[in-house]
């Protein structure tokens, strides 16, 4: 089952601008998947979708399927799109997004595979991305740093 509603949800995002995770789990319903919010949001994880800028200014879902080059460069494109700022508390990242961008920046984080980041959680515009220290925190940000081309 989880097999074909991946499969509907790319079929979903290649054939329209679905640009909120409700308007997701809206289309997935007419299209008779029964599914929730929660079920909606694993989904864009496990598939690792994230959000790019049309040519109107808006953001969409997009899926890709490439080798782990093209998509590094692919995360870190998002990253630099959404990023707003970063300070570290403890062992924490705060990293300040583009509002709405959060979930689609911590997506690429997590796809990135920092050995530093043991997970992240992302609000509309704020991600708290997690190390087991403090001096791993301060490594990932100069990591990121490095990303953006501030470093």
């Amino acid at each position: 089952m989880k097999k074909n509603r991946h499969d509907k949800i790319i079929e979903i995002i290649n054939n329209h601008v679905v640009e909120t995770q409700e308007q997701l789990a809206s289309l997935l319903k007419e299209a008779g998947y029964e599914v929730t919010q929660a079920t909606v949001s694993r989904d864009i994880r496990q598939m690792k979708l994230t959000k790019q800028v049309i040519e109107d200014g808006r953001q969409k879902y997009v899926y890709f399927t490439a080798d782990p080059e093209v998509m590094h460069d692919k995360y870190v494109n998002v990253l630099k799109a959404g990023f707003v700022s970063m300070d570290i508390a403890q062992n924490l990242l705060v990293i300040k997004t583009v509002s709405g961008m959060a979930m689609a920046l911590a997506t690429a984080i997590d796809a990135l595979e920092l050995p530093q980041i043991v997970g992240c959680i992302a609000g509309d515009d704020t991600i708290f991305a997690a190390t087991k220290s403090q001096e791993e925190a301060e490594e990932a940000a100069k990591e990121f740093d490095e990303m953006l081309g501030r470093g």
